[in-house]
């Protein structure tokens, strides 16, 4: 129901308490003014107008402590509607500032502005921000660095220093026209023209050479690399040439020290490294490039590179030393480094790992087809790309699911969501019946009770090219138990499962031809995105939303919806 006079005059009262308490705790709460807006930038050559925040690419950091509670009025001047959202932030029973478009809210329309109220709670490492409307995000977005509370300090030496490295891509054209092309037409969205660190390809590009991303470093010091891929379709190698990289976190969790010569890091993940600068004063390449498992599937084969200047007297030599990265197509590479990964699981920071479940949904993530007048797309055989998940290729609404829930309005969703697939078969099979390419259409949602154990499977398939998939939930972190390739068995494949000190994180990357098993508690009441983090498997329907129903008391339940949110 709409919030009553006497209930806005309790949850004003109740969010003075929060803001008096946050104060005895140590806890901090900020305001920010951000405007987005179009802002000319040059790359490889070629000189355009891109969406920003305040100017800004990648755009502002935001520097927090754990617990924190921050204020972000967010007014847009650009030439599209727009939202946010906060990669990582479990905003607890906050789900209206949370940010997907048609999912928790309606888009910000130009001219128009509205205020996240963003809640942290256990997170601490890295997380991130982006824009979740359309293709938005592959210019706006930015890192969030959570710091430990006042008085708490790391598991590990401090470092010296802390430095963003924001992955990501630059394209010559507009990247909605781009998008908007592509579903128009059926096929492939044309592919990036270059990767970039620190949004610049880098001196591989001549026309990036002066603006390469340098990293001065004293000998001797330890730096934290912040990493955050915020490419929009490949997975990613990452190395510092002749420099080894200790990874203690990623997704705003802490990790159990990980030494590597690279990383492999999907869209929407993020790493916390440990760098040591300890090698001969020099120039050495940081450098990144695709990985890309998918057989017949395009990819951006560029290589960004940005600079590791050690600072002293010395001459420079005339290319600085580049790194060994694995071969673009090399899962064994990329499983071999991410099957490494383990919660820190300390007493200072405990992991609660779900020894069993309620509820098991086991979901094929596919791509797809759908059939075109004539056989008149651009598409597979003239057909329409599609994705799904459990063959249902999710198609956003025209009222937002939240306040479809809130307000009981009808006809906007349906709560059928599967919690097996509809047909069983050979998932990963090299050869398919043309009957399996092609999904149901629809808004379909998953309703689960509050504070129920949930395992869910994803199911890999090799429909038109099995690829590894980085699966996003919202509203939570949860623990990757397990993980295959082939099919998942439901009786012999939970015996190996990690209860341990799995790694606790909100994007998995699900292998090619493989399946990958999350579990965690559904404490969070309220209406969740879940999708890949493949902006185009994301835009063909690779989603879907998942609803956790309130507890018994108002701690227990959703927050009232604000007095201001964007109109449909």
């Amino acid at each position: 129901m709409e919030v009553t006079k006497k209930g806005l005059i309790l949850e004003l009262f109740g969010l003075l308490l929060l803001e008096l308490l946050c104060l005895c705790l140590g806890r901090e709460t900020y305001h920010f003014n951000w405007n987005i807006t179009l802002s000319s930038y040059t790359r490889l050559n070629s000189t355009k107008e891109i969406l920003t925040v305040n100017g800004l690419f990648p755009g502002p950091a935001l520097h927090v402590r754990r617990g924190d509670r921050v204020f972000i009025n967010v007014v847009n001047h650009g030439n599209y509607n727009i939202t946010l959202h906060w990669h990582g932030v479990k905003q607890p029973r906050n789900p209206w500032s949370d940010g997907p478009e048609y999912i928790t809210q309606c888009p910000i329309q130009v001219g128009a502005n509205f205020t996240y109220e963003i809640n942290l709670s256990t997170e601490e490492g890295t997380l991130w921000w982006h824009a979740h409307s359309d293709w938005s995000r592959a210019t706006v977005h930015g890192p969030i660095f959570v710091y430990p509370m006042l008085g708490a300090s790391y598991p590990f030496p401090k470092p010296y220093s802390q430095v963003p490295i924001i992955l990501g891509n630059w394209y010559k054209g507009d990247v909605m026209e781009i998008i908007e092309t592509a579903l128009a037409l059926g096929g492939e969205p044309n592919q990036s023209d270059a990767h970039t660190i620190n949004g610049q390809p880098g001196d591989l590009f001549p026309s990036s050479k002066a603006g390469t991303f340098k990293m001065v470093v004293q000998k001797g010091k330890t730096y934290l690399l912040r990493i955050i891929n915020a490419g929009m379709n490949e997975d990613t190698f990452f190395a510092v040439a002749n420099h080894s990289l200790t990874v203690v976190g990623s997704d705003g969790a802490y990790l159990k020290p990980i030494k590597t010569d690279y990383i492999m890091i999907t869209p929407g993940q993020t790493m916390d490294c440990i760098l040591k600068a300890d090698k001969t004063l020099s120039h050495y390449y940081i450098a990144a490039k695709s990985y890309s498992g998918g057989e017949g599937v395009g990819y951006d084969n560029s290589t960004a590179t940005a600079i590791i200047e050690y600072n002293g007297t010395y001459t420079p030599p005339s290319t600085p030393f580049f790194p060994t990265l694995p071969d673009f197509n090399d899962t064994d590479a990329a499983t071999n480094y991410t099957s490494r990964l383990r919660s820190l699981a300390s007493k200072d920071h405990p992991i609660d790992v779900p020894k069993s479940f309620d509820i098991r949904v086991y979901t094929t993530i596919s791509m797809n087809t759908l059939p075109c007048v004539n056989n008149s797309c651009d598409g597979p055989n003239g057909a329409r790309l599609s994705s799904s998940m459990n063959n249902i290729s999710f198609r956003n609404p025209s009222v937002d699911i939240l306040q479809a829930y809130y307000k009981r309005i009808k006809g906007v969703y349906k709560t059928n969501f599967p919690n097996e697939p509809p047909n069983y078969y050979n998932f990963t099979a090299d050869q398919f019946s043309s009957n399996l390419s092609t999904p149901m259409v629809g808004t379909k949602v998953k309703v689960v009770k509050f504070n129920s154990t949930v395992e869910i499977v994803f199911q890999g398939t090799n429909l038109y090219s099995g690829e590894n998939h980085p699966m996003h939930l919202h509203g939570y972190s949860f623990y990757w138990v397990g993980w295959g390739f082939g099919n998942f068995n439901k009786t012999a494949d939970p015996k190996s499962y990690n209860l341990v000190d799995p790694p606790e994180i909100n994007t998995v990357g699900v292998p090619k031809k493989g399946w990958a098993a999350i579990r965690f508690r559904a404490d969070n009441p309220g209406v969740w995105f879940m999708h890949c983090h493949l902006e185009r498997h994301a835009s063909w329907g690779m989603n879907t939303v998942l609803i956790v129903k309130n507890g018994k008391t108002r701690p227990t339940s959703m927050r009232r919806k604000p007095r201001h949110v964007p109109p449909c």
